[in-house]
């Protein structure tokens, strides 16, 4: 595990050893300038940059608008392959996606859509891996290999939202909950939603991203006086130091009052609602008891609890909660004037769980 202290220097710059430019890398200035660069006027920048973004092309050679001599260049000089599809599996209901990417480095991350009646989410990941070592959770368990570049992150929302088109559908909603902890690749991670961002690319909402973070109170309080438009997310899982730090060690840089305290700070910098997340696992936090210590936590924040029965991974033998321990925690908490939602776990059959899938693979490889 590597220091918490690193999200300060998060910011991965991408080996030489990786090949030309990857051209998501590159955000609307950067590309105006580098074809300017090799003798393009400024308009030819905005047809490469719509022709990513709207058309969703994904090789030079789909750009027709452009002269050949510049199709060319892209090709020798710009890669268009951030990761490469290694392996996808769909959910029984059809309802989850889970495609698995190989990066250019070797690295594997996952990515995941999950469609409901008028939404289609997209989970994705901003690292190869995580340093946070959350005990329940595989990509913790898999231990942190690198950050993802802004462009690798962005690639996984274009690859769905170009799989979406050729059926008349569109991403409605994108949670950076994936493989590895955001705001410990803050930079890339906010260079990415601001480049899906741009109105003149694919112009995809503030409001409709979530970040979820274990708890990192610095990038937490950056991001409040960001004031940005993206709504946040807090793993919690434990209503008392102790019990987080067994699940969580981040506990042992950040313990909760000060996490907490950064939770109003945002609110009050923002006006923005907290949501707090919060893995239901039998006998360990899914009490009568656990529930009323978190209410009182949370007494006088404007937050929002979301529930889910635990994921089960191969490295943790806690157990998912029931359905009547779980309703019996939300309402609890509502009792106590903390709202909160049970959600319901996605693909369970295709190793949905963040790192789940990635881990199996890897696992099968090393045999």
């Amino acid at each position: 595990m590597i220091s918490l202290d690193c999200w300060k220097n998060s910011r991965y710059t991408a080996l030489e050893t990786l090949g030309p430019q990857l051209i998501y890398d590159l955000n609307r200035s950067d590309l105006i300038a580098l074809l300017a660069s090799w003798g393009q006027p400024a308009y030819r920048a905005l047809q490469v940059w719509q022709g990513l973004y709207r058309q969703f092309y994904y090789a030079p050679e789909q750009f027709t608008s452009l002269p050949k001599s510049l199709r060319d260049r892209m090709s020798t000089e710009l890669s268009f392959g951030s990761a490469a599809p290694k392996l996808s599996l769909d959910s029984s209901d059809g309802q989850t996606r889970k495609t698995l990417f190989e990066l250019r480095g070797g690295q594997l991350i996952e990515a995941v859509l999950m469609r409901y009646e008028k939404r289609r989410t997209l989970c994705i990941s901003t690292q190869a891996g995580c340093a946070m070592g959350c005990v329940f959770c595989a990509t913790g368990q898999m231990g942190f290999q690198r950050h993802l570049t802004s462009g690798e992150i962005v690639a996984q929302v274009i690859y769905y939202a170009r799989s979406l088109a050729a059926e008349g559908l569109s991403v409605t909603n994108v949670v950076l909950m994936g493989m590895g902890e955001p705001f410990h690749n803050y930079d890339s991670t906010m260079e990415a939603i601001d480049r899906l961002n741009d109105s003149e690319g694919y112009n995809f909402g503030a409001r409709r991203f979530t970040i979820s973070t274990v708890g990192l109170v610095p990038a937490i309080r950056r991001f409040a006086d960001e004031q940005r438009q993206v709504n946040l997310a807090i793993s919690l899982h434990a209503a008392d130091d102790d019990s987080r730090l067994a699940m969580m060690p981040v506990n042992r840089r950040y313990k909760l009052a000060e996490l907490i305290d950064a939770c109003h700070y945002y609110f009050e910098k923002t006006g923005r609602r907290v949501t707090f997340e919060w893995a239901l696992i039998h006998g360990v936090n899914d009490t009568l008891e656990t529930a009323r210590k978190l209410a009182v936590l949370l007494k006088g924040l404007n937050c929002h609890v979301n529930a889910i029965p635990l994921n089960p991974t191969a490295g943790y033998s806690g157990q998912a909660t029931s359905r009547e321990r779980a309703t019996a925690f939300k309402l609890a908490l509502e009792q106590a004037g903390i709202p909160c939602t049970i959600r319901m776990r996605r693909g369970i059959d295709i190793h949905a769980g963040c790192g789940q899938l990635a881990g199996s693979v890897m696992g099968s490889e090393g045999e």
